[in-house]
């Protein structure tokens, strides 16, 4: 009977694992896979920014904190200037030695638009872990890049756990993105949303759930186990919403110059590092320098600012010092990333937007016969300073929901922010991430790189000075300048510099050997039939008046297929505000010259960049 129960228990035992085998058969589907391994990814990240944010504060206490080590040992406080110089010289060693090169968000994009999302994961690392040193001696940086690269990071290390390959790693280095902002500023939807909007450029539904999984679960294990270090902060409302509302567009265009100057400066600093002749060490240490100068006399542009940011919300700083620190902070971040520090963008940028918003709200109220706090402009011009450096309309203002939790400002903090975004693309049309991209010769437009003649404009590549022909030249006139030119056809213009007509040298050819000589005396007498004749031997007799023409802010590849299209060799180019005016010409010859120059040009780009980031230090190392 015992042999019978232990016999119909293992019968059982075994039936059910029959059944489990065909259950995780059943479910062993490739969406489960890659959810799964998203999770993972999630977990991972949310670990390493746990531990990315405890070292951060350490070192961040150990000289700004209360109870700092100047205040230990007595250290005099204007030795504070050497400490983001200690820091950037740590890191230029760092980098020299070890990582050769930078790595940012711009190289994430890189990797997804160029690379099939294969990153290196111990670079991307390791980059993360050296802007801990950056920012915790007083570097002007963000942790959102930081956060970025470790996401990246732990998505790479996983693929590799599991020996993945194929389409998928671009899937990986998403959830990687999502998971690090997510986890970094405690927003999973800001975290999922610039995946989509600057990264990927695109939102494609295989991708969306294991992007949603890993951010969900990177920001559940930081909470969990980390708390929260994210800035949040107490709602808001106006106190006037009808007449304020309008005040809201004013500092989005306000924030789009103010944009646009952030980008301008980190972009002039940025060159001036380049270009300086010393070892690529010592350039950190040199931003670093300047940003110790910077601090002591303003210690507020030190480290992540989280603190000033939020005491500038909720408290009203002097305008002057508002003013200020717009500037300084700008300053100190050019410098610091500049130079080859290590951190991010988005948090620099979101500061200078505070100090923007608040000023401006201060100004309004003192201006304006509102009782006006403030606090929500702050907030807004955060967002939109965020905005118009990203190129991240939709991200900001996700960010900003999720940091009040208050969707009833979501109309002001929209006119602010795209308007920003807008004014930037007018003047820019680079964020600060594909600015870097850029100049290592790659054009990326909706994470794909676009080709070549996709990102060439006509304006920059036309002859604004061409030969033309006026419609009352005559026949001999004009087969002299056919004999004497290499152009087979003219732009016609008349006597008012208008564009009139298009002749060409088989309009000439087909005028002289179609028995209708130039010159030709008609045996009808009269003088109407004489000024008839006369009038047949001017240019405007033979010129094709139904003209194809071109303009300014077209791309290369839409001339060169209406040409194409037409059979044509030249295009007018006209405004078009006013079609007559005629302000140049693009030629087949013209465009192929622009290729082969853009081609040359990202040839000697990528190589300048692997020159300045891995064989001048591979020189110096023989040095």
């Amino acid at each position: 009977m015992a042999g019978g129960i232990f016999s119909s228990f293992g019968g059982k035992s075994f039936d059910d694992k029959i059944s489990l085998k065909r259950i995780i058969k059943k479910y062993q589907t490739p969406t489960v896979k890659v959810s799964l391994i998203a999770i993972v990814i999630g977990i991972l990240t949310g670990v390493l920014i746990g531990i990315y944010t405890f070292l951060l504060n350490a070192l961040t206490g150990t000289f700004f904190g209360d109870g700092s080590v100047f205040e230990i040992y007595s250290i005099p406080k204007w030795y504070v200037i050497f400490v983001p110089a200690i820091g950037g010289l740590i890191v230029g060693l760092i980098r020299k030695y070890y990582l050769k090169t930078h790595y940012g968000v711009d190289s994430v994009i890189e990797a997804a638009a160029l690379h099939g999302g294969r990153l290196r994961a111990k670079y991307a690392l390791v980059e993360a872990f050296a802007s801990v040193i950056t920012i915790g001696t007083g570097g002007s940086a963000g942790k959102e890049t930081p956060g970025v690269l470790m996401g990246t990071g732990a998505g790479s290390l996983v693929t590799k756990l599991f020996n993945l390959r194929g389409k998928s790693l671009r899937t990986y280095l998403g959830c990687g993105v999502a998971a690090g902002i997510s986890a970094a500023f405690n927003a999973p939807l800001a975290g999922i949303v610039f995946v989509v909007e600057v990264i990927f450029g695109e939102l494609e539904a295989k991708t969306f759930i294991p992007i949603v999984l890993s951010a969900i679960f990177s920001t559940f294990v930081f909470q969990i186990f980390f708390g929260t270090d994210a800035l949040s902060f107490p709602t808001l409302s106006l106190n006037n919403p009808f007449f304020e509302f309008w005040l809201f567009p004013v500092l989005g265009i306000l924030a789009g110059i103010v944009s646009v100057f952030f980008l301008k400066c980190f972009s002039f600093v940025r060159e001036r590092f380049i270009n300086l002749k010393i070892p690529h060490a010592y350039k950190p240490a040199i931003g670093g320098l300047a940003v110790g100068i910077i601090g002591f006399f303003y210690p507020q542009v030190f480290g992540l600012g989280y603190t000033v940011i939020i005491d500038a919300v909720t408290n009203s700083f002097p305008l002057t010092l508002l003013l200020i620190l717009i500037v300084l902070k700008t300053v100190s971040f050019s410098f610091t990333i500049g130079s080859k520090g290590a951190g991010g963008s988005i948090v620099p940028s979101m500061f200078v937007g505070v100090m923007l918003g608040s000023a401006f709200g201060i100004v309004c109220n003192d201006l304006l016969p509102l009782s006006i706090d403030h606090s929500a402009y702050a907030l807004a011009g955060m967002g939109a300073v965020f905005a118009g450096t990203s190129n991240a309309a939709f991200t900001s203002i996700i960010l900003l929901l999720e940091m009040t939790q208050d969707y009833s400002l979501i109309l002001p903090f929209l006119a602010a922010c795209v308007l920003s975004n807008a004014i930037v693309r007018v003047s820019n049309h680079d964020s600060i991430f594909t600015e870097l991209l850029r100049k290592k010769g790659y054009n990326i437009k909706g994470g794909h790189e676009i080709d070549v003649m996709e990102s060439i404009l006509v304006k920059d590549s036309l002859n604004d000075d061409p030969q033309t022909v006026n419609e009352y030249d005559s026949m001999d006139l004009l087969n002299e300048t056919f004999i004497h030119s290499m152009h087979s056809s003219y732009p016609v213009l008349n006597d008012k510099n208008e564009l009139v007509g298009i002749v060409s040298i088989q309009d000439l050819r087909e005028r002289t050997v179609g028995g209708e000589k130039p010159g030709k005396e008609s045996e009808k007498q009269g003088e109407k039939q004489g000024e008839k004749q006369s009038e047949e031997q001017n240019v405007s007799s033979i010129m094709t008046t139904d003209i194809f023409v071109g303009y300014p802010f077209e791309t290369l590849d839409v001339v060169l297929d209406r040409m194409t299209a037409n059979d044509v060799s030249l295009l007018p180019i006209v405004m078009k505000s006013n079609p007559k005016k005629m302000i140049g010409i693009v030629t087949r010859k013209d465009i192929m010259n622009a290729y082969n120059k853009s081609v040359f040009t990202k040839v000697q780009s990528i190589g300048e960049v692997r020159e300045e980031g891995v064989l001048e230090d591979d020189e110096e190392d023989k040095k």
